[in-house]
């Protein structure tokens, strides 16, 4: 049975090291703007997913993709001298998927922000179809409850059955 917590912890060790080495050791032309955002392994701790994000348009992402792979040797033993664990995993760099959706969801908050100007764009001008306040307040007269005139008074001029 995997330790989940040492297995979160080598994940968070494993992302500095990728990370401090990219800056550091790695001097490939095509590593643009590489930013590591998370790193997960797997419970045998046999295999590690790196998440990255490139600053950049398409062309600077495929570059830094291929650098990185040209740099995966380089990058799994510096993990294994600075882990110390007795398999070094196996790494494995996949674009961060974060900005696309980030950006899917600003563009749904500026569509939803549009509609509600248009809502309120057409609302402005808009009048109630009865009165502002439709709710009966307490103490107030009601003049459905006395059409007849007979305050209250049955047709046939008593109180009602039991007053009688």
């Amino acid at each position: 049975m995997t330790d989940t917590a040492r297995a979160r912890k080598l994940a968070d060790r494993i992302r500095v090291v990728v990370a401090e080495t990219l800056q550091r050791r790695i001097k490939d032309p095509r590593l643009g703007y590489v930013t590591i955002t998370d790193t997960r392994i797997t419970g045998d701790l046999r295999e590690a997913t790196v998440f990255y994000t490139v600053y950049g348009d398409d062309e600077e992402r495929a570059a830094s993709a291929a650098a990185l792979e040209s740099a995966k040797g380089v990058l799994r033993s510096e993990v294994g001298r600075q882990t110390g664990v007795r398999f070094t995993p196996t790494l494995t760099f996949v674009p961060d998927a974060l900005p696309d959706n980030a950006r899917t969801i600003d563009d749904l908050l500026a569509k939803a922000k549009a509609a509600d100007a248009e809502v309120r764009e057409a609302s402005s001008g808009a009048t109630y179809a009865g009165e502002a306040d439709p709710y009966r307040k307490p103490g107030e007269e009601d003049e459905d409850e006395d059409t007849d005139g007979n305050d209250g008074e049955s047709p046939s001029g008593g109180k009602g059955a039991a007053g009688a």
